[in-house]
């Protein structure tokens, strides 16, 4: 994501549906680059604790069946990478990274007392625009996937954005004598990805499972319990139940739980009860190095010794 890109060296490593809009937009595809990068990361960190950790992420684009048989997870993935590629965009145009694009519009009326519009907004109406031609090629092509797995992906995209969409918020700079506060500089900006990321994993906690199917002159996603509430712009979707992820199946795309680090004091997600599917758990000591003693050297560093001591470890069976 550091280099410049080029047609001939980078864009053709894109999937079809992607590289005329590679070619199109060079500058932005750093930050694409980059927004990759941090889905991944976010995924990982979202599901630490869980059997489903997320890790078949990084065979990116060579997505596993947890993640193309349209799972709860692939809904989070998908939503996932959807914001962070608008919220990138949005960010690289505020930090003036892209030539083709700038500060956020102000907002019409008042920020309130004291405040007036400044600064530079995050660009969240290019990043959407920009992030959704980009996230949804592939889903809107013919090219590969169900009717139904395309609509899944292209729902939970857009709810990726709204999400997205809906964290737009005043931020606000303090101007005054002492810390007064007397003037106040204000303008729009995003939340953070890992707020986002949150928000994201709620709703996959909370996803309908639907089915695709003809509802008038046209198939939509229906709750496949029909005593459901109908889906609606801010919920994830998925078409088929998850294995439980407690034994590896390659067909399933369950990697297991052997060998997870899990919690014994948990009683959540990270416990060794539910993370180990009832096998049990090994339990281990090893000894850690880490600062101690630290104190406060004038002017101007922090001096520590470096201490032993003996941690247990709990490993699924």
């Amino acid at each position: 994501s550091g280099v410049s890109w080029n047609e001939s060296q980078h864009c053709r490593l894109l999937v079809p549906e992607q590289l005329q809009l590679c070619r199109r937009n060079l500058e932005v595809m750093p930050s694409i680059v980059r927004a990759a990068r941090h889905t991944q990361a976010l995924c990982q960190q979202s599901f630490a604790d869980m059997r489903w950790n997320c890790s078949s992420i990084q065979r990116a684009p060579r997505f596993g069946p947890d993640l193309l048989k349209g799972t709860r997870e692939a809904a989070f993935v998908y939503a996932l990478a959807a914001a962070t590629i608008a919220h990138g965009i949005a960010r690289a145009c505020a930090s003036g990274e892209l030539p083709l694009c700038s500060c956020g519009p102000g907002p019409p009326g008042d920020p309130g007392p004291g405040g007036r519009w400044g600064g530079c907004g995050d660009n969240l109406s290019y990043g959407l625009q920009l992030g959704a031609a980009f996230a949804d090629s592939s889903s809107r092509s013919g090219r590969s996937g169900t009717h139904g797995s395309k609509a899944m992906n292209l729902h939970n995209s857009a709810v990726g954005r709204t999400v997205l969409s809906d964290s737009l918020d005043t931020k606000c700079k303090c101007h005054g004598v002492s810390g007064s506060c007397s003037v106040k500089t204000c303008w729009k900006g995003l939340s953070s990805l890992d707020e986002i990321a949150s928000d994201l994993k709620s709703k996959y906690l909370a996803a309908i499972k639907v089915s695709h199917r003809l509802v008038g002159p046209r198939k939509q996603l229906i709750p496949k319990d029909m005593d459901a509430r109908p889906v609606t712009e801010t919920d994830l979707v998925y078409l088929i139940n998850s294995p439980d992820y407690c034994t590896p199946n390659l067909q399933l795309g369950s990697l297991g739980t052997q060998d997870r680090q899990c919690n014994k004091s948990s009683v959540g997600s990270a416990s060794c009860a539910l993370l180990c599917c009832g096998r049990g758990y090994n339990t281990y000591t090893e000894e850690v190095e880490e600062r101690c003693h630290c104190r406060y050297r004038w002017c101007c560093s922090v001096v520590c010794r470096r201490c032993r001591r003996s941690v247990e470890r709990h490993v699924c069976k």
